[in-house]
């Protein structure tokens, strides 16, 4: 889970620069207050990447995805992304939770398989 959402989240952190880009030049917000926004977005994408893991996580994720569809107030255009990103995120954590449990479930049965070699008389293991 941890690859797929990074990588949703990275890309989302260089979307919401490219937006800020954009919203500086077509709104009458402020230029200050469009990098503060976007900087704190930014943040929280790239160090949500670190903890994505933990608990807790995945709904500050949503709560992101939120904010970028929210964001379409001040640029239409962030509707349609903030969509595609809510998508992407889905996907992320709904298939990457699959990914995770698969690695776990060959993990355990390469375990056992070891244990089982390791139980084989010594003549019977291979050098």
């Amino acid at each position: 889970m941890r690859t797929l959402c990074s990588s949703t989240l990275i890309g989302e952190a260089l979307l919401i620069m490219f937006a800020g880009l954009v919203a500086m030049k077509l709104t009458d917000v402020g230029t200050g207050t469009i990098w503060a926004v976007s900087a704190v977005a930014i943040a929280l994408c790239v160090l949500l990447c670190g903890v994505i893991t933990r608990p807790g996580a995945v709904y500050v994720g949503w709560a992101l995805q939120l904010a970028v569809l929210a964001s379409g107030l001040v640029l239409p255009t962030m509707y349609a992304f903030g969509v595609v990103f809510g998508g992407l995120w889905w996907c992320s954590v709904h298939y990457g939770r699959k990914i995770d449990a698969l690695k776990a479930q060959r993990a355990a049965a390469g375990a056992a398989a070891e244990a089982a070699a390791g139980a084989a008389p010594a003549a019977a293991r291979p050098a």
